[in-house]
């Protein structure tokens, strides 16, 4: 296999296990267009996988077969490594759905390269600054609390802000799986976001991030808010003015303005947020603040 009619996989990247919802993640950015399309591999109730560098593809399902198999991160990696001719061009990061890891730059790759594995996490880049963009993602995703994406991509913000790849930015993704986390419960895809060519674009995937919170996940406990007569009331002239309510604005929750909300979320690709029962008279108070914005 030649080498010489592909670029190396620029990249800084970190996989990710939160022990306590078992999801699991590749967080990556890289100088490399769409690097979303190489790097991030993840599979439900068995690990993830970042392959890089002069990236062999194959470590991603492969590794993870392994790790289906009862594969330790390190043992899968060694697996990898012995099997590929071209292994100290090779740099990859390994997480278990129990949190082991381990990460393996090859002592071919461009330079700075290296990486950190701990539990719950493996960073690892190369043509890099320098060392201080893997201390800084590590740092930052053991500092951070909060869902593991919004860990993920702090610590991807946080290396390139120490330096990132020394070419500069353009690309980069967040690969997010859990259990029946995907659209509609039917896949483990709970988020999958690229971008594949932007000047700034760990910026923009934490844009996308955002966007996708409000249209896909659904409400966590804390965000739902009792509709009390004042914030029906408010519903009611909001709703008026988008022009899904034409009863009376009388504070009181009721199936017109249930069906007025639901007409509301519906067309607004809100459904994931709102709670579908006439009789549950809770809202999301992400839902609240759109109509806010958008019934202004």
């Amino acid at each position: 296999m030649s080498l010489r009619n592909h670029l190396p996989v620029t990249t800084f990247s970190l996989v990710a296990c939160d022990p306590k919802t078992g999801d699991l993640g590749v967080a990556v950015a890289s100088k490399f267009l769409a690097v979303g399309a190489v790097v991030p591999w993840a599979r439900a109730g068995v690990g993830a996988v970042a392959a890089q560098a002069w990236a062999n593809t194959s470590y991603g399902p492969h590794g993870l077969d392994l790790l289906a198999q009862g594969q330790s991160p390190k043992e899968a990696l060694d697996a990898l490594i012995q099997e590929d001719t071209l292994a100290e061009q090779r740099q990859a990061g390994i997480v278990d759905a129990q949190g082991h890891s381990a990460t393996w730059t090859g002592g071919g790759c461009h330079q700075w390269a290296g990486g950190t594995a701990g539990p719950n996490f493996a960073a690892q880049g190369n043509i890099l600054v320098g060392k201080e963009t893997i201390a800084a993602m590590v740092e930052t995703f053991e500092r951070e609390r909060g869902s593991l994406w919004r860990r993920m991509v702090a610590a991807l913000a946080a290396g390139q802000a120490a330096g990132g790849d020394n070419r500069g930015q353009q690309s980069a993704a967040l690969l997010v799986v859990r259990e029946h986390g995907g659209y509609g419960g039917f896949n483990d895809r709970m988020i999958d976001l690229r971008v594949d060519d932007a000047e700034h674009p760990i910026d923009e995937l934490s844009r996308l991030l955002d966007i996708y919170e409000l249209l896909f996940l659904k409400p966590l406990p804390d965000d739902l808010l009792p509709i009390d007569h004042a914030i029906a009331s408010e519903l009611q002239r909001l709703l008026t003015r988008t022009g899904d309510y034409e009863g009376a604005h009388s504070g009181a929750w009721g199936s017109e303005t249930y069906t007025a909300l639901e007409t509301f979320g519906s067309r607004e690709n809100l459904e994931e947020r709102l709670l579908h029962d006439p009789a549950d008279a809770r809202i999301d108070r992400k839902v609240l603040d759109y109509l806010r914005e958008h019934a202004s």
